[in-house]
């Protein structure tokens, strides 16, 4: 299990990047392959493996096509344990934006 409270986002990234790439060679494709069949460039797969800065509809893109996309569905799921989290999390669906505090308090 990945250990998020502990790490910096360097070292996390380093760690899913690293993922990455070993799911990728479980599945025997190459970079070439992987960037095939989600519709980016095979630089794009590099980088990614890489841990170079790469937008996050490429990071999806590859992690559907690596059967992998229901992870990145769950990863903002919401906690609803108690009846008062599902009635807040209701309550903020309906929410555009947080109210602002005042400076003075």
């Amino acid at each position: 299990m990945l250990e998020l409270n502990l790490s910096t986002p360097a070292e996390i990234v380093k760690r899913l990047c690293g993922r990455l790439r070993t799911e990728r060679l479980a599945l025997e494709m190459t970079q070439a392959d992987v960037a095939a069949r989600a519709g980016i460039g095979i630089n794009t797969v590099s980088n990614l493996e890489s841990g170079r800065n790469v937008g996050f509809e490429n990071l999806v893109r590859v992690a559907m096509v690596l059967g992998r996309g229901k992870e990145l569905e769950d990863l903002f799921q919401p906690r609803l344990e108690t009846l008062d989290d599902i009635l807040r999390y209701e309550n903020s669906a309906k929410r555009q934006r947080i109210k602002r505090k005042p400076d003075n308090a």
